[in-house]
């Protein structure tokens, strides 16, 4: 791939304030990167066995979501058809772990099955690397494509919940898709993440009040819905670091907080009983002391024996599952997958990005930024993701085009 030169001055859009790149189709760049974005959060979006208003077989499933990888890749090429690419140090590490994981795969007892998970992590970070022309853009095009797929997503799982409330809540009573099998967690983490991004664009300004008023409705029924309480855990720690890395310079933010601190406390008063009844989910002192059983897998996973190089590399990629279970922890399925060097490799990259975080002055990107790598760390705990393709991926990846330097561009 080919470095683009840093022009001293600025070839800037006069409409959108977007910066152009060499080698990019401008006519043709709005359209096919927001394609190309979709294509690759459909080949994350989760597939389960959840019923839904059409059945749909697993195989058709998964060849759909699959094959959108390659469209993804053919639709990034097109619109970076000279391989135009900017330096991101986030890319780079994630780029080791890819490599990395392809070759210890290789050595998996499962031969088949890993290489294809480490070679698609690969391609993943490779459309990854094709769409950072438009890293540190001021329209903030990657967020927006983001936001665009993520109403679409909660869209869906609302528009099915309407059309048949028995497939919506089959799972224990827990909101999931009807019209595309996505488990509650996964609609918990969509409808989060959309929650959290407008209410920061809406306190500085970026979206009107009818639109993160609308926003607040939908997607905090579909949280309380589907009852997850990570999920929830998370967009409020986010919530609490973006903002207040906006408390000083914005008044709305000042009373946004102010408002929901006073409101929390009344409803924490007058709605405890049901809001336990909420967060316990008829579990037992035992079941949340150990986390739904996942404490029971994570030990199995630290106290099984295995050679040195595997304890330190992994043992290739999987399904992240140990014993028919699953491990539902990024940190303990990474050290199965990818061993210490892939938790080295992904506390660097969350290091990095919080660093930039810190660095950057005050504003959105930077609050939207802080606020998805905040969320990832918060649902890291019992979440999978930040070492295989997966939603949790793609938000760090905006968070690192947010937080990429706004660089100048011009035609040779």
């Amino acid at each position: 791939m080919t470095p683009v030169p840093v022009a001293a001055r600025p070839a800037v859009g006069a409409r959108t304030g977007a910066v152009w790149v060499t080698g990019v189709d401008r006519r043709a760049m709005p359209v096919l990167v927001v394609a190309a974005w979709a294509a690759l959060f459909l080949n994350v979006l989760s597939f389960s066995g959840n019923p839904t208003v059409v059945p749909i077989p697993r195989p058709v499933g998964q060849l759909i979501t699959q094959g959108a990888l390659p469209l993804a890749l053919l639709l990034a090429l097109i619109v970076n058809r000279r391989g135009v690419v900017r330096s991101s140090l986030f890319l780079i590490l994630y780029t080791m772990l890819a490599v990395t994981s392809l070759m210890v795969s290789f050595h998996n007892e499962f031969l088949a099955g890993s290489v294809f998970r480490a070679t698609r992590l690969l391609g993943f970070v490779a459309v990854l690397w094709l769409l950072t022309p438009w890293f540190g853009r001021r329209d903030l095009l990657l967020l927006r494509c983001h936001r665009i797929v993520l109403w679409f997503v909660v869209g869906s799982v609302v528009l099915g919940a309407a059309v048949s409330p028995g497939a919506a809540f089959a799972f224990e009573g827990r909101l999931s898709g009807a019209l595309w099998p996505i488990p509650p967690t996964q609609v918990a983490h969509y409808a989060g993440v959309l929650l959290g991004i407008t209410l920061l664009l809406w306190m500085c300004r970026g979206v009107t009040g009818r639109h993160a008023l609308l926003v607040l409705a939908v997607c905090g029924a579909v949280l309380v819905a589907t009852h997850t309480r990570t999920a929830l855990t998370a967009v409020l720690v986010g919530l609490v670091i973006a903002g207040a890395s906006l408390f000083l310079g914005h008044a709305r933010v000042r009373r946004t907080y102010a408002w929901a601190a006073l409101l929390g406390v009344a409803l924490a008063t007058v709605f405890a009983s049901q809001l336990t009844t909420w967060a316990t989910r008829g579990q037992s002192a035992q079941d949340l002391t150990q986390l739904t059983g996942r404490t029971k897998v994570w030990s199995a996973v630290f106290g099984l024996d295995r050679p040195w190089w595997d304890t330190l590399f992994g043992s290739g990629m999987s399904n992240q599952s140990f014993g028919g279970l699953p491990i539902d922890s990024n940190w303990v399925a990474t050290y199965y997958d990818q061993g210490w060097f892939g938790i080295a490799v992904q506390v660097a990259a969350l290091v990095t990005l919080l660093l930039l975080a810190i660095t950057r002055a005050p504003g959105p990107s930077r609050a939207v930024a802080l606020f998805l790598i905040v969320y990832a760390i918060v649902a890291s705990f019992t979440e999978t993701g930040l070492g295989s393709p997966s939603p949790y991926l793609l938000d760090l990846a905006v968070a690192a085009a947010l937080l990429a330097p706004a660089l100048t561009w011009r035609s040779p």
